[in-house]
């Protein structure tokens, strides 16, 4: 299917269920952009170039996959880029509660623009960027939880913090 998607998010830092979504929609849609969000009201752990770091080794190989950054409205960015769908992770129902609130917001700001939830593997269901960076931060073991090629890098990182 040659259809551009984009799959917003903090990835702060990426963690195995975030590469499960973008590989699979890799593989349905001609074009992803993963789009690293810049969101004032959070502090995160990862700078934004940090994020897109990490992010650029997890993806590697996915040839139709780029990664961009940007402040503002995600559907207004979708309107200026061409892009034809969101694609959102669910874990839960709580996810869809709110990402069923967003994908309506969304439609009103940009109608051309559809929302797809992805369902969370089961292996990665439970898993979050904030869930890694507690367990990374007091010394725990996440190597289950972020891709093997940036795993040391985040566990650098959330040691400091």
């Amino acid at each position: 299917m040659n259809k551009t998607v984009i799959c917003p998010g903090s990835f702060d830092p990426v963690t195995l269920g975030h590469l499960d979504i973008i590989k699979r929609a890799s593989k349905m849609f001609g074009k992803v952009y993963i789009a690293v969000l810049v969101n004032s009201s959070k502090t995160p752990s990862f700078s934004i170039e940090e994020r897109i770091e990490l992010l650029s080794d997890a993806v590697k190989g996915l040839d139709n996959v780029e990664i961009v950054s940007f402040e503002g409205l995600l559907a207004e960015y979708c309107r200026q880029h061409g892009v034809d769908a969101i694609v959102k992770g669910l874990r839960a129902v709580s996810d869809f509660d709110y990402e069923f609130q967003m994908a309506m917001a969304n439609k009103k700001i940009n109608p051309e623009l559809e929302t797809i939830f992805l369902t969370a593997d089961s292996d990665s269901m439970y898993l979050s960027s904030s869930m890694v960076r507690e367990i990374g931060s007091m010394g725990g073991d996440i190597s289950n939880f972020v891709p093997e090629c940036v795993h040391d890098r985040i566990v650098k990182k959330l040691k400091k913090n």
